[in-house]
């Protein structure tokens, strides 16, 4: 069933309790040029409070309108909100890791400058580079049937970003040098964290004075098994460990 979110706040009723939403823009462009959905249809609506909405097409055109006809509190976010906090990276990887933390549960994701970042984003061009990100995270929500659009923030220092990402309830720091302790168990001793980080480095890695910062501000040295992982690979395996103990496990 196709899936398209909305704000609460557009939800509207016509007096007789009978609520309606409106799909504009790009979605409308998507339901009615590209899915071509026809009144009658049935369609989900998602809110930034992660209820769902069982509606049906009303009509099509440059608005397309939605009978709303059930709601429910929605029963696919993660019992706990995922930080992701990652280097930029070269080329289209930073993409991919934004499309695969939104499918494996994280509620933010944080671009982070480090040293050994090769990405240089001029400031005039971070706008149109976060709004992008951002369709990429919206698109991404909509094919895995997440119940809210996970936010891609504004980039941060290296810094700023540990000291944030340290006040986590699991604060991993996923690196390859000494000091590291598995991710099974750093999780294990976690027990049901309401909030997690994870840092991942760029190509190169993080530099020595960035581990040391990193740990002296609280977070955990993290490892992530006896092989290098790709920096758009990282965050993925990370949250997959993530979803397991906390999620799949729980639900056994």
């Amino acid at each position: 069933m196709p899936r398209f979110f909305i704000e609460s706040g557009n939800i509207r009723s016509d007096g007789n309790g009978v609520r309606y939403a409106a799909l504009e823009g790009e979605d409308a462009h998507h339901a009615g040029r590209v899915l071509r959905l026809k009144p009658g249809e049935a369609v989900t609506l998602c809110d930034e409070n992660s209820w769902e909405y069982d509606s049906v097409v009303e009509s099509v055109g440059d608005e397309v309108i939605l009978k709303i006809t059930d709601s429910r509190a929605g029963e696919r976010e993660p019992p706990y909100r995922a930080a992701v906090y990652q280097a930029l990276a070269k080329g289209d990887r930073f993409d991919t890791v934004i499309q695969k933390a939104v499918e494996t549960g994280a509620a933010e994701i944080v671009p982070v400058v480090s040293a050994r970042c090769t990405v240089k984003l001029e400031a005039r061009d971070i706008p149109k580079k976060v709004a992008r990100w951002q369709r990429i995270a919206y698109e991404a929500a909509k094919q895995c049937g997440r119940g809210t659009v996970p936010q891609v923030r504004q980039p941060l220092p290296f810094a700023d970003a540990v000291r944030e990402a340290s006040l986590a309830s699991a604060a991993l720091f996923c690196y390859e040098g000494d000091g590291t302790v598995p991710i099974p168990e750093i999780l294990g001793q976690a027990g049901r964290p309401e909030t997690v980080s994870v840092f991942i480095g760029p190509e190169g890695g993080f530099d020595d004075r960035e581990a040391e910062f990193a740990r002296s501000s609280g977070m955990k040295m993290c490892g992530l098994g006896k092989r290098i992982l790709r920096t758009e690979t990282a965050a993925l395996f990370a949250l997959t460990c993530i979803s397991y103990q906390f999620e799949l496990q729980a639900n056994k």
